[in-house]
């Protein structure tokens, strides 16, 4: 993967995981929910992962 895009409501968090590689606490407190099981839609699509629901996003990504 070299993008991480993650919904959290309206909030979306874009990571570019080839400049800066979050440490593992940081990539779990985005990828994991508050039950510690991954968040869910969880979607990869090419060299991106999506992790969250955002209509925005989804029709940026999609669209």
């Amino acid at each position: 993967m070299t993008k991480l895009l993650v919904a959290k409501g309206k909030k979306v968090t874009t990571v570019d995981l080839k400049k800066e590689a979050p440490d593992d606490a940081a990539l779990a407190s985005l990828l994991l929910g508050p039950t510690g099981n991954l968040r869910a839609p969880t979607l990869k699509t090419g060299k991106t992962l999506i992790v969250g629901f955002n209509d925005e996003m989804y029709s940026e990504v999609f669209g």
